[in-house]
């Protein structure tokens, strides 16, 4: 069974907090959300090629710059903050994925080549329980400076690089999230060009992290699809989906901005509305794992939900 988008006027689904979420605070175009075991939130700037980090009650501050024009972020299983330094919306990208030690300082660039050939501008990046890390690598802008086909890639523990998903099982891949089993990959699939897909695919993982049985999970065509997705613990999808005006032909404003929780079968629970043209991206935190922030446009949201995020990090204060 899968999902298709019919009518984006749905209350909160059953424990999400009622009303529109508050704000959070506000800077530019917000990307790529990560919170630490102390409840700072990392994320992206990617216009002003920067990362902000913030703590509720707290003034934001710069964590990096330039951030090489860094968009998804995630931790670890050892609470180490995990970067997709791509090449959009402007010079300075450095389309490779890079990891920071937060206890030590140590920066170190996991990958920047696959089989000799540049990533073209890795997006997003999630972690399963065994540590194995995967990414997305499309490109959204200048597309004349690809040196190969926008796919899905696996580092592995030994540091060795899979490419995983590959044209046309995946037109655009975007935001990605890995249950800590890591027996299922779900794939944001967001082609941005007239009659591109819109949707969310589901794969079995083999014991290799291999991806197997491509499913259909759920199609936000003809609006705006995907971008940022989470999985909580009973393994429902959370996606940052939706436009307030669409921006070109190859989408429409049918899919309203906020947080679509769909099971992993494609029924819709609901939608948390997000008051932003664009939104991008989210990630679960707060002591037990029920406090999610989303970037959207020049902001960060934040509201409570009922069921705690699955995340690589930090463990949850659950019960």
């Amino acid at each position: 069974m899968q999902g298709k988008f019919t009518d984006h006027s749905l209350t909160p689904p059953p424990g999400v907090a009622s009303g529109n979420p508050a704000v959070a605070t506000s800077i530019a175009f917000t990307e790529g959300p990560a919170v630490d075991a102390d409840g700072t939130v990392y994320f992206s700037d990617i216009i002003g090629n920067r990362i902000i980090q913030w703590r509720p009650g707290e003034v934001w501050t710069v964590f990096r710059e330039p951030s090489g024009r860094t968009n998804g972020q995630t931790f670890d299983r050892e609470g180490r903050l995990l970067h997709c330094e791509g090449a959009e919306f402007g010079p300075g990208g450095n389309r490779r994925v890079t990891r920071t030690d937060l206890k030590s300082g140590e920066y170190v660039v996991l990958t920047e080549r696959y089989e000799g050939k540049r990533y073209n501008s890795p997006n997003d990046i999630c972690v399963d329980g065994q540590g194995r890390i995967y990414f997305t690598d499309p490109m959204y802008h200048d597309r004349s400076q690809m040196e190969m086909s926008e796919g899905v890639y696996r580092i592995d523990l030994d540091g060795r690089v899979t490419r995983i998903l590959d044209q046309p099982a995946v037109h655009r891949p975007n935001g990605l999230a890995v249950t800590q089993d890591g027996s299922t990959l779900y794939v944001v699939d967001a082609c941005s060009i007239p009659g591109g897909n819109r949707k969310i695919w589901g794969f079995d993982l083999d014991d290799s992290g291999q991806p197997l049985n491509q499913r259909l999970v759920f199609d936000f065509s003809p609006g705006r699809g995907g971008d940022g997705m989470r999985l909580d613990i009973e393994g429902n999808l959370y996606i940052a989906a939706g436009v307030s005006h669409a921006r070109g032909p190859h989408e429409t404003s049918d899919v309203s901005t906020g947080i679509y929780v769909i099971t992993p079968q494609g029924k819709l629970l609901g939608r948390i509305p997000i008051p932003e043209d664009v939104i991008t991206n989210l990630a679960f935190g707060g002591d037990d794992g029920r406090t999610i922030y989303v970037t959207a446009g020049k902001t960060l949201f934040t509201t409570r939900v009922a069921t705690p995020g699955q995340v690589a990090w930090p463990k949850w204060k659950v019960g």
